[in-house]
């Protein structure tokens, strides 16, 4: 667990216990459940997450942050993989399912933080436009994409993925079709059919 710069032990472990009780919570129940409920699943007094997160919004914006840290570094780390001499395509379709299947009830956290106000999607927005447009141009290089596909068009296939309320089985399976449709089909890649 990263320590919080300015808080002592015990508050650090409090916030995360805090965090990680509002983010199933929440996910599991939307945005109406109550602060106390919260506390009582982090096993901490209402008082201590309030003085961690005065408000509902400053909570699930902390959840947010907290998903959009991960998303980066993973965009990062793929980038880096695929700088090593990793394949592009294999980077996308990873992305595509962690995002699409791991990461459903943090797409569903995502939503629940726009309807009530505490999230901007263009927070996270600016570093995974970088990142897709070195991944895509990557997998054109290697040939791996249909050349008409764009780092905008992968962007608006994630934002426009199947959230949690879509069993898992769909899920993979919209994985496997938007492959599809970004993948050179064997007659335009030049190999018999």
């Amino acid at each position: 667990m990263e320590r919080t710069p300015g808080l002592r032990a015990d508050a650090t472990r409090n916030r995360a216990k805090i965090l990680r009780a509002a983010r199933d919570l929440i996910t599991a129940h939307g945005p109406q459940i109550g602060m106390d409920e919260i506390a009582r699943s982090a096993g901490v007094a209402v008082g201590t997450l309030y003085r961690h997160f005065p408000t509902k919004n400053a909570l699930v914006n902390a959840i947010m942050i907290e998903i959009e840290a991960g998303v980066v570094a993973g965009l990062e780390e793929a980038v880096a993989r695929i700088e090593a001499g990793g394949g592009a395509l294999r980077e996308i379709e990873l992305l595509l399912h962690r995002l699409a299947v791991d990461l459903a009830d943090d797409r569903a956290m995502r939503a629940v933080a726009t309807r009530i106000g505490a999230y901007s999607p263009d927070n996270v927005r600016l570093h995974g436009e970088v990142a897709l447009a070195r991944m895509v141009a990557a997998a054109h290089a290697a040939g791996a994409l249909r050349p008409d596909v764009t780092p905008e068009d992968l962007g608006l296939l994630i934002g426009t993925m199947p959230g949690a309320e879509m069993p898992e089985p769909a899920r993979r399976r919209w994985v496997e079709l938007t492959l599809r449709s970004i993948t050179p089909s064997p007659a335009q890649d030049g190999t018999p059919s």
